[in-house]
């Protein structure tokens, strides 16, 4: 089961479009030059650093030439089961589902990154990167200061974003680094964005997205605001307006692809931040990425053989066998996890068997099978649903 992710503002570098200027994808460019009213060729080819990571030309570069990626994929016949993006990427998923046209989703970017320009402006602000950290505490940091500062992003285990003005910005980093935080790390960006300060921008873009043409997407698209899958073109509305000054759940989200099936996490687009990330958040799970045309024959390599899984003879089975056979067990409630005993891979559970507990709540086993490998550890903050072990049915 493939899910296709989609990166945010940040992935972007100059030149990035260099790679794919003699493919036939790349006459998407000239089809979203129309409809932005800019020669975005240039954006991809020509724009230095210093304008590339301006608002709104980052993210008209990154949205643009993650879709030409995903128009090369489609042409090899690979298909995804559901899609989502990261802040930004979260309109590219849209229209990869088929719920807002290309044409669309060019205008409501292209507007997007004009209102949070525009805001960013009103509200000197910016963004670092927390690591190491709970996030329960990171939160408690962003508490202690007497100021405006707040969670943005919660992206993998032990990485987090806060953003706000500067001043409490510092005032929250350095909080966390006494709550056990390994490092504190500016990010180059003009604003804080998925914050309080972009109220003007979604004020803004909610006209747009208002006078969109929403249709009900092709597959599920998971939502930033709530990492949950959403089948209703008429939600997107709401959903995008919340997102700007929300924070971006994109932990939970790759939890959610999990539990509902998702072994395979391909990221299409400029860099590999989302890939990473899947690999820190979901144990046992492939992670592929494209973002040049080199990339798409290892794809479709990838894509022929079977999840790896340890077992001897895993690579003589097909997929649909493995996926078939294949299990987890969730969390019944939100809280610390803590394992029963000594339980190692392999070992055969029965179904009702105790596996260990979240806060007041034991976690028992639903299925018969053995236990392939453990989904959170010691000590984790887990939430509701989330994966916690991975099993195999006789």
């Amino acid at each position: 089961m493939i899910a296709f992710t989609f990166p945010g503002q940040g992935s972007q570098k100059p030149g990035m479009g260099a790679a794919w200027a003699d493919h036939p994808s790349w006459e998407l460019v000239a089809e979203a030059s129309e409809a932005a009213g800019r020669d975005l060729a240039a954006l991809l080819l020509e724009a230095d650093a210093d304008e590339l990571v301006q608002t709104h030309n980052a993210q008209l570069a990154t949205f643009l030439t993650s879709l030409v990626v995903l128009d090369a994929v489609e042409r090899t016949g690979v298909e995804p089961a559901r899609v989502a993006g990261h802040s930004l990427g979260e309109y590219t998923a849209l229209v990869a589902s088929g719920a807002v046209s290309f044409e669309d989703g060019v205008r409501l970017v292209t507007e997007r990154g004009n209102a949070m320009k525009a805001a960013a402006e009103e509200h000197d602000g910016t963004m670092a990167a927390v690591l190491g950290l709970d996030d329960d505490k990171v939160e408690v940091a962003c508490a202690r200061v007497d100021g405006d500062v707040w969670v943005a992003n919660f992206n993998a285990p032990g990485q987090v974003v806060i953003a706000g003005a500067p001043d409490a910005l510092e005032q929250a980093g350095a909080a966390a680094k006494e709550l056990g935080a390994k490092r504190v790390m500016a990010i180059a960006v003009g604003g804080a964005f998925h914050t309080p300060f972009m109220a003007p921008a979604r004020d803004r873009l909610r006209k747009a997205l208002d006078a969109t043409d929403w249709r009900d997407p092709a597959v599920p698209v998971h939502a930033n605001v709530d990492a949950m899958p959403h089948g209703a073109g008429s939600e997107w509305s709401g959903l995008l307006s919340a997102q700007l000054t929300s924070p971006v759940r994109w932990r939970h989200t790759l939890h959610e692809l999990d539990a509902a099936g998702v072994t395979t996490f391909v990221e299409l687009g400029p860099g590999t931040v989302l890939t990473g990330m899947a690999k820190r958040t979901v144990s046992g799970a492939r992670t592929l990425s494209v973002s040049s045309p080199a990339d798409l024959d290892a794809l479709l390599e990838a894509l022929s053989q079977s999840p790896a899984t340890g077992a001897a003879d895993v690579g003589q089975r097909d997929g649909e066998h493995l996926f078939a056979t294949e299990r987890m067990v969730v969390s019944p409630a939100a809280g610390i996890f803590t394992p029963e005993g000594t339980l190692e891979p392999g070992a055969h559970l029965a179904p009702g068997h105790l596996l260990g507990h979240v806060a007041d709540h034991d976690v028992r086993s639903p299925f018969d099978g053995a236990l392939m490998g453990w989904l959170a550890v010691e000590g984790e903050r887990v939430t509701t649903s989330q994966p916690i072990a991975w099993l195999r049915t006789v």
